[in-house]
């Protein structure tokens, strides 16, 4: 059914007279009783009656009045869906307790007037994919795997280097100690459940083993951060590592001990990446708030994998 001649049906029908509906629509009077008649011979009836005095309804005029406007209501609605700033931005966060999660949580409640909606998508792949069909509008990711590109299309910018910590019980070795250099964690057992392979905090971890020879191994199932903390209070052994950002309650008979990592810093490269064609207001928004309150760290203190060193423009490094 063509909207536009059901559009020029509803205010003829409002004014009375094609010439008034003409001067309203900014058309010819002839062009409102084309689209009309159109309308008639689609739906096999007439609408008007035409009076000397102008156009009155006939009854299946009448009937089909408020359909006509609850067709019109529908278009504007599916308009508006996907008209940039009248729905919430869409964002990826991997998951709801990390740095990400917490850099959009700032967001928030510095731009209370942007509606947000928070997804949480586990692949990369998967996240770009959305990216590049409109069903997210920006996602938090590492950008890593080498040999691995982004789409052209597809933009990424680092907002976060996030330090990590080491995170023992209290009768580990380094329990007691201040600060810990990654070469003193060679030969001690780091574990870190999820750390799948082909994500990219694997890939994190993984060069991060490799540079500093330690062992980092995710042996055994993942039951969530809880678990890994009731594992690493009772062993003296077991150590695993945390961002420094990390929300973390625990009960105080645990004991755990959260312990800076120094000479260098390993950190954990956050990156946010978008569709270079959205014009989501709110995406512009958040853009600027991210570059505009990045922590910077010292030149030389940090340690981060050499994807990220290269990535953060378009068809930059992906995993």
């Amino acid at each position: 059914m063509d909207l536009s001649a059901v559009r020029t049906f509803v205010v003829a029908a409002d004014a009375g007279q094609f010439q008034e509906a003409a001067v309203a629509l900014a058309i010819t009077q002839q062009a409102v009783s084309k689209r009309i008649a159109a309308l008639e011979d689609g739906l096999g009836v007439r609408l008007f009656t035409r009076t000397p005095r102008g156009a009155r309804l006939t009854v299946d005029g009448q009937a089909f009045l408020p359909h006509a406007r609850a067709l019109l209501l529908a278009e504007e609605r599916a308009a508006a869906s996907v008209r940039p700033g009248s729905r919430p931005l869409r964002v990826d966060v991997i998951g709801r307790r990390t740095a990400a999660a917490g850099l959009l949580r700032d967001f928030h409640r510095t731009h209370p007037a942007v509606e947000l909606d928070v997804v949480t998508l586990f692949h990369v792949d998967e996240a770009v994919d959305a990216l590049r069909s409109g069903a997210i509008d920006a996602t938090f990711r590492a950008v890593a795997a080498p040999g691995r590109r982004l789409p052209d299309d597809v933009e990424a910018t680092p907002v976060l280097d996030e330090p990590l910590q080491l995170v023992t019980g209290p009768a580990h070795e380094f329990a007691g100690a201040r600060v810990v250099a990654p070469a003193q964690l060679v030969g001690h057992r780091i574990w870190i459940p999820g750390a799948v392979p082909g994500t990219e905090w694997a890939a994190y971890y993984d060069e991060l083993a490799d540079t500093f020879e330690l062992s980092i191994d995710a042996i055994g199932p993942d039951f969530g951060v809880e678990s890994l903390l009731d594992t690493v209070a009772d062993s003296p052994v077991v150590a695993t590592l945390l961002s420094d950002r990390t929300p973390l309650v625990w009960p105080a008979g645990y004991d755990l001990r959260r312990i800076p990592l120094r000479d260098p810093s390993p950190v954990y490269p956050h990156f946010l990446l978008w569709h270079t064609a959205n014009r989501h207001p709110g995406l512009a928004a958040l853009r600027a708030h991210l570059t505009a309150t990045r922590p910077q760290l010292v030149e030389g203190e940090a340690w981060k994998p050499t994807w990220a060193r290269t990535a953060g423009r378009a068809g930059g490094t992906t995993g």
